[in-house]
């Protein structure tokens, strides 16, 4: 465990008609190739919920709002650790449909299909996080 604080990062479950997007990271990339939920890197006093707005807006050029908010939790990669900061979100009426900017794909997903991707590990518990929150949801 690095003896650093945990870098903040935000990623967004965007929903659209009972789908979750899912996003393919670049070969060359750290994590090459995985399936992720977008978002990235909070920006030194920035807020996390501006983070996710601007972080979509630059990888996938759309506009979301966020509908709830996921329990935040560290996970270590081993040369780094990160607080994952999750949200539910979803495109706003007036967006453009997602377009991958800084990834290779993207998909829309059945949630109880999200496990059968190769995703990023600190995406793992976002799963499992979110079929919690989607309990008596459905």
């Amino acid at each position: 465990m690095s003896s650093s604080p945990p870098i903040p990062v935000v990623c967004a479950l965007i929903e659209r008609d009972g789908l979750v997007l899912i996003a393919q990271r670049p070969p060359h990339k750290l994590l090459g190739l995985k399936w992720e939920f977008p978002g990235g890197k909070v920006e030194p006093n920035e807020e996390a919920t501006s983070a996710i707005i601007r972080e979509i807006h630059e990888e996938l050029g759309c506009t979301i709002h966020l509908t709830r908010a996921l329990p935040r939790f560290t996970h270590d990669y081993g040369t780094v650790v990160i607080e994952m900061i999750p949200f539910v979100c979803a495109l706003t009426p007036e967006s453009p449909p997602p377009h991958p900017h800084e990834h290779v794909a993207i998909n829309w997903v059945r949630p109880e299909a999200l496990l059968s991707h190769d995703l990023a590990a600190a995406d793992l518990p976002v799963v499992a996080s979110y079929r919690l929150s989607r309990t008596g949801l459905d």
